[in-house]
């Protein structure tokens, strides 16, 4: 999901952050709400942006040094 730091800044692709998320779900809009609801509750992020990672990009995402998943 590609995210801002808080609500008031619109986003911007040169200070946009990405955060992962692992969550147990049967299909991506599933996902996408609940990644929503989970931020939502748990952080002033302004999200722009979410979708599912396919297990061949979790996997390059982990050699390559860029994944940490986010946990609330």
């Amino acid at each position: 999901m590609v995210k801002q730091e808080d609500k008031t800044r619109s986003p911007r692709r040169e200070t946009t952050k990405v955060l992962y998320l692992d969550l147990d779900v049967t299909d991506t809009r599933e996902g996408v709400i609940l990644a929503r609801e989970l931020l939502a509750a748990n952080t002033d992020y302004h999200v722009e942006f979410i979708d599912s990672l396919s297990d061949e990009a979790v996997e390059y995402e982990k050699e390559n040094g860029g994944l940490e998943i986010t946990s609330f």
